[in-house]
């Protein structure tokens, strides 16, 4: 027994002083901490871009999210109402619009053709007059010609040296010749007033052209203020999108803040989600363990809820000042009368194995491998 039991004796020896080795190896090869926590830079609000009174609220407390799935939803048949005005507005100036454009055009094929034939008979009138003219003229030309020669038959019968036949049927020629020319000049007297009617006309049809005019300017307007309706039909499009409140990642609700038939502002928070891709550790280390902490160095992390899971994670940046370098009450040193305190700074270690029942501010226990 007695063997036994100093047997026994040794084995515990050797095992404490292993344990013992061990342990302080550990904490020679690693800076341990105690006082880290999970956290987040991602935590987001999320908020409707419009106010209004909250219809649904689909997500709680800790549920999964993913990217572009919906949270909640707000009333919106007020908009549904404007949309709804703009549209029927914009159906009536449609019709008016296509009414206008029909009759502009209509009017311009009028003018076109009322322009086209004034113009075309303007121009035949003006060469009938002128044609007119010129037979008119050479008959007046034959007509003194006739007279002198009436003249020289008169004397010549007088003296009776031709037959008064002769003298006869040239006065009767020059009758005919007065009479053609008179109704010559009587139709060219209507012509005339022919010409002078369709320049009128053209001048009518011209002068039509300023309602041509002034039927472009309306549809002018009328477009400009269906383009003005349009805008405003996209603006109300876009408020009715915003009364249903998606999700900007993929994550868990860290916190709902309204309940459902809540009246809303516009930015007001409704959800808070937090995405478990960006978790990160903070540790508050002792200034004594520092030694050999290094940006990059390899973590082994041991969260409290999760005591069997080892997570991995690398030193990603170490603050250059302690934690109580910002305390809102500084220690009054200015007396030279202080107790020396161990100071801590803060490392940010970034996880490399996060998984989806992490929460943040779980507390957890970390080991820095140390590097010379």
């Amino acid at each position: 027994m007695k063997r036994v039991g100093t047997l026994l004796i040794l084995l515990l020896i050797v095992g404490l002083t292993y344990y013992g080795y061990s342990f302080i190896q550990y904490r020679r090869a690693n800076a341990v901490s105690d006082a880290a926590f999970i956290r987040s830079d991602s935590l987001t609000m999320v908020a409707f871009k419009v106010g209004g009174k909250v219809l649904s609220m689909e997500k709680e407390e800790g549920e999964q999210v993913e990217e572009g799935e919906v949270l909640a939803r707000l009333d919106d048949r007020d908009y549904r109402i404007a949309r709804e005005r703009i549209e029927r507005e914009i159906e009536a100036l449609s019709q008016k619009i296509g009414g206008v454009t029909a009759r502009s055009r209509r009017l311009e094929r009028e003018l076109s053709i009322k322009v086209e034939m004034s113009r075309s008979r303007y121009g035949a009138l003006k060469e009938r007059v002128g044609a007119l003219k010129n037979k008119i003229a050479a008959l007046e030309e034959r007509r003194r010609k006739l007279e002198l020669d009436t003249a020289r038959f008169r004397r010549l019968w007088r003296e009776r040296l031709i037959a008064r036949s002769d003298f006869e049927k040239v006065a009767t020629e020059k009758g005919y010749l007065d009479r053609e020319i008179a109704a010559l000049q009587k139709e060219l007297g209507a012509q005339i007033k022919g010409l002078r009617e369709a320049e009128l006309a053209i001048d009518y049809a011209e002068s039509e052209k300023g309602l041509l005019q002034e039927l472009e300017r309306e549809l002018e307007g009328l477009k400009k203020k269906r383009e003005a309706l349009g805008k405003e039909l996209e603006a109300v499009e876009r408020k009715i999108g915003y009364c249903t409140l998606r999700s900007p990642l993929t994550g868990r609700v860290a916190k709902r803040f309204v309940g459902r038939d809540r009246v809303v502002g516009k930015g007001s928070p409704i959800y808070a989600l937090v995405d478990p891709k960006e978790l990160h550790l903070e540790v508050l280390l002792s200034e004594r363990k520092l030694r050999g902490v290094r940006v990059g160095n390899p973590v082994e992390i041991e969260v409290d809820a999760f005591p069997d899971r080892i997570y991995h994670g690398v030193v990603e940046s170490i603050l250059p000042t302690s934690a109580a370098t910002f305390a809102l009450v500084p220690r009054d040193i200015s007396s030279g009368e202080f107790t020396k305190l161990d100071q801590r700074f803060t490392v940010r270690i970034r996880l490399l194995d996060p998984t989806d029942d992490l929460r943040v501010g779980m507390g957890a226990s970390v080991a820095i491998a140390r590097k010379e």
